[in-house]
């Protein structure tokens, strides 16, 4: 069985308290367990993690390099947060492992400040899903297992 990597960036734990007009009231607990669904729906292992710390979200896309290179990944679901905004080091980690990424995020960043339309994640993610709320990770997950990893045409 494969394996999803979901990985959350600054200020997602407080998902359900920060800002409810603009992501929702469900909780990360609320969000984990929405893709461990959508992960068993598609018969893969989860990894679920979240940190307000850039390199604990770096130690994770080179973990997940690593079940890249064994063959054992199916995909990265990234919401980088704020760090999709401002880090190149995320961005090195995703092209140095060479990993297939979906780049996430629960509201519609082109809606809001004019800082938010960059992504240093976007150039080298497979896509981006936005404004989706959070039914986005399901629909994420649904699109590794279904996209990403169906054999090519």
């Amino acid at each position: 069985m494969k394996t999803v990597f979901v990985l959350n960036g600054p200020n997602l734990n407080l998902l359900g308290l920060r800002e409810p007009a603009i992501y929702g009231a469900h909780t990360l607990a609320d969000v984990e367990q929405l893709c461990a669904q959508a992960a068993a729906r598609n018969q893969l292992a989860l990894r679920f993690h979240q940190s307000n710390h850039e390199g604990a979200l770096i130690d994770w896309l080179h973990e997940a390099g690593q079940l890249q290179r064994e063959g054992q990944l199916a995909g990265v679901v990234l919401n980088a947060a704020a760090y999709t905004h401002s880090s190149v080091a995320l961005m090195d980690a995703i092209k140095g492992a060479a990993l297939p990424v979906i780049e996430l995020h629960i509201s519609n960043v082109h809606a809001r400040e004019a800082f938010r339309h960059h992504s240093y994640i976007a150039p080298v993610a497979k896509a981006v899903i936005c404004g989706l709320g959070v039914q986005g990770y399901s629909i994420a997950i649904d699109a590794v297992a279904q996209v990403l990893l169906a054999p090519a045409a």
